[in-house]
């Protein structure tokens, strides 16, 4: 009932849901755990509640505006690709003016929200928006454009930072290196998916750069991200806890690349959705730290 009402009151209600990829959430919580990681160690444990809230709606607004002027930057190739050619821009369900439309209202919301926090994160947000305005076309020009998703990606750690504690120490930046590496790593088996359909358009990604060494630079990726948040725990006087749950994870990427040895697109595809898992186990390291500490 509900459904058929939507469909006679706003026929482009299911074309907006695709575009803005709210039926598909892992992108989010890709980006979600980065930002609980950096809310709750500058809070050392117990993040206010507006801060919360505010990055918590900021990360599922921000991700769809990214996916919306994603999908404006392929408009002309998504229909070429296996895995996007049913895409709302690709079968001119929504025109282009209209993606362009949402993308500026989402980024305008995302801003009232950072608006709510202090002048250091409202500065910083300004590099947000650029980054991810930026990201999609990159894929044209060179073969890291999953380099360029994680500067974005990573950008809500020093403004998540920044917004808590009102500074923005230098060993936070080993957490922004660390997730820059992950990102890098996860995204690359997103883009051997489409490695195939990609090389026939001419769409650039680390997939193709890496070749057939993309599972060896997966690996040195992620030993880099798990060195890194190694480092960072230790600048931030974490515990075992953490340090269990960093093992923990490891194990866990390790596993992603043996699940994706075969390199076809439905393992390497399972992989990237699982991603996202990594994140919140570290998060449950950085929890289980502060909560062990209050105790």
């Amino acid at each position: 009932m509900l459904t058929a009402r939507l469909d006679s009151l706003w026929p482009q209600w299911r074309a907006w849901i695709a575009i803005t990829r709210l039926d598909k959430p892992v992108g989010s919580y890709l980006l979600l755990w980065p930002t609980f990681w950096a809310l709750w160690t500058a809070a050392e444990g117990i993040p206010s509640l507006s801060n919360l809230i505010i990055f918590t709606a900021g990360v599922f607004l921000m991700r769809s505006a990214g996916c919306v002027i994603n999908d404006y930057a392929d408009r002309e190739v998504d229909g070429h690709v296996q895995r996007t050619n049913e895409r709302p821009l690709a079968t001119g369900a929504l025109s282009a003016k209209a993606a362009l439309a949402g993308f500026a209202l989402l980024c305008a919301i995302s801003f009232g929200l950072v608006l709510l926090t202090n002048s250091m994160t409202i500065w910083l947000s300004f590099g947000g928006v650029a980054l991810a305005a930026i990201y999609p076309f990159m894929k044209r020009h060179t073969h890291l454009p999953q380099l360029f998703l994680g500067t974005a990606f990573s950008w809500a750690i020093p403004m998540a930072f920044a917004a808590e504690s009102e500074s923005l120490p230098a060993y936070l930046w080993l957490f922004y290196a660390a997730n820059l590496c992950w990102t890098v790593a996860y995204d690359t088996f997103y883009a051997m998916v489409d490695r195939d359909d990609d090389l026939k358009i001419g769409v650039k990604s680390t997939a193709i750069l890496f070749g057939e060494l993309d599972l060896q630079m997966i690996g040195l990726l992620q030993a880099m991200n798990v060195a890194f948040l190694f480092f960072a725990g230790q600048q931030f006087g974490f515990g075992w806890v953490y340090y269990l749950s960093l093992a923990t994870g490891a194990a866990f990427l390790g596993w992603q690349i043996w699940s994706a040895r075969s390199r076809n697109r439905e393992d390497c595809f399972r992989v990237f959705r699982q991603s996202h898992w990594f994140g919140a186990i570290v998060w449950f390291g950085i929890v289980g730290h502060y909560l062990l500490s209050a105790s």
